[in-house]
């Protein structure tokens, strides 16, 4: 049963046309003028009106007019009911929106086969519609899934290269770092042997007083100690990195696992502590427990909105060095900063705040769309944003928030819950 909606100053009119489309099995609602049509018309949304011209108030091409300019009406079928004959007058009919014309005084038969092919046409577009949203959420499903297969794809490399380069890197650490603490256990043998030497044999024969001279005996001995303890330090950083890249992998751990967020924003900063250079980090870790999930796919979140503030305050810095743009008088150094804390028992928060070129008001919405991106073109596929909203609001049943005024810094904020099951904002 199709609704019909009747405009009409003349009640005999209204009656007529109300009888003969309630016999032909319609949902028929009339109304006396186009003030009354207008409102009617907003609160029952018909699938096809009927619409006297000559009226007092609204005449019906106001009313078309207005009909046809409201999106939630726009697809209505709209035939004006009129005496006019005028070539003129049918034109300014179809400028207001009309989409067919009816005679009067009116032939009920004429009347019901106009309505029988207005309202074909009206659910031919409602089917064309819903076809086109159909269509748009199977893009936008494809695009998802696309997304994630190229991501999957990806960090499934990463995930292997990581594991080689874990493992190759950390044989020859373990070796120089084992054989270092003998190199600096037979130097320090070396240097007391020659220490007594010196004591026992202080006039040495020229030829060996020439050889320590040009060695530099003195400065050697004092310096390799420092030598080696340098390269201690620098196996140990290595043994870092490597833990870092474990840690930030979680090769072993594809399940849900309880995990300290802070390891693994500790692995993402370390990885990523090349880039951080020259940037203040300021990291204000609350208390936090051990939260239930996807330890790599957290991390991957992570890495990416970590790695987005990094572009952010770099761009913000290559504008400023722009000679098109006015220099700031006191720029405030590129700053990130990172902080945690539980916004209830059952959720864990995690900030990250940047004070870079922010994102503009019209763009927020789309962020987080597959393939969108604000970056050059090579610097970016639009992928991390995407991805990281999937992990925390699909698989982790989260939300990733995201503030960004002018002038201020920017946030993301991810919030998800302690254990995945307990879903409650």
């Amino acid at each position: 049963m199709d609704k019909i909606l009747v405009i009409d100053d003349d009640s005999a009119t209204r009656l007529l046309l109300k009888r003969d489309l309630k016999l032909e099995g319609h949902e028929v609602t009339v109304a006396k003028d186009g003030e009354e049509g207008v409102k009617l018309a907003l609160e029952v949304h018909p699938a096809l009106i009927i619409c006297d011209w000559v009226m007092p108030y609204f005449d019906g091409v106001e009313v078309c007019r207005i009909v046809k300019s409201n999106p939630e009406l726009a697809q209505t079928f709209f035939i004006l009911l009129t005496s006019k004959v005028d070539l003129e007058d049918r034109i300014q009919g179809l400028d207001a929106g009309a989409d067919d014309f009816l005679s009067k005084p009116v032939n009920p038969a004429e009347l019901l086969a106009r309505v029988r092919a207005g309202l074909r046409l009206y659910h031919s577009q409602q089917q064309l519609s819903q076809s086109n949203q159909q269509l748009s959420q199977t893009l936008r499903d494809l695009q998802q899934t696309q997304a994630q297969l190229i991501q999957s794809e990806k960090m499934s490399s990463i995930g292997q290269m990581v594991a080689g380069i874990a493992h190759e890197i950390n044989n020859p650490v373990t070796f120089i770092d084992g054989n270092l603490n003998h190199a600096a256990k037979y130097m320090g043998e070396l240097v007391e042997f020659i220490q007594l030497f010196q004591q026992h044999y202080p006039n040495p024969l020229p030829e060996i007083k020439d050889a320590a001279e040009e060695l530099d005996l003195e400065f050697l001995m004092v310096d390799f100690p420092s030598l080696v303890e340098s390269m201690k330090r620098g196996a140990k950083r290595i043994r870092e990195i490597v833990e870092s890249l474990r840690t930030f992998s979680h090769l072993d751990e594809a399940e849900l696992k309880d995990v300290d967020l802070h390891e693994g924003l500790d692995s993402t900063l370390s990885i990523l502590k090349g880039r951080l250079e020259g940037i203040e980090t300021e990291i204000n870790y609350g208390k936090l427990p051990r939260v239930e999930c996807y330890p790599s796919d957290i991390n991957q979140v992570f890495f990416h909105l970590i790695n987005n503030a990094i572009d952010a305050v770099g761009k913000r810095n290559q504008l400023q060095k722009s000679p098109s743009n006015q220099p700031e008088s006191n720029p405030a150094p590129p700053r990130i900063r990172i902080c945690t804390e539980t916004r209830t028992p059952s959720h864990a928060v995690i900030r990250i705040f940047d004070n870079g070129i922010g994102i503009p008001k019209e763009t927020v919405p789309n962020i987080f769309n597959p393939f969108f991106t604000t970056k050059d073109v090579g610097a970016g596929k639009g992928l991390g944003l995407s991805i990281s909203y999937q992990i925390v609001v699909d698989k982790h049943g989260g939300k990733l928030e995201v503030h960004s005024e002018p002038g201020q810094e920017t946030e993301f904020a991810v919030i998800i819950p302690i254990h995945p099951t307990k879903k409650s904002f």
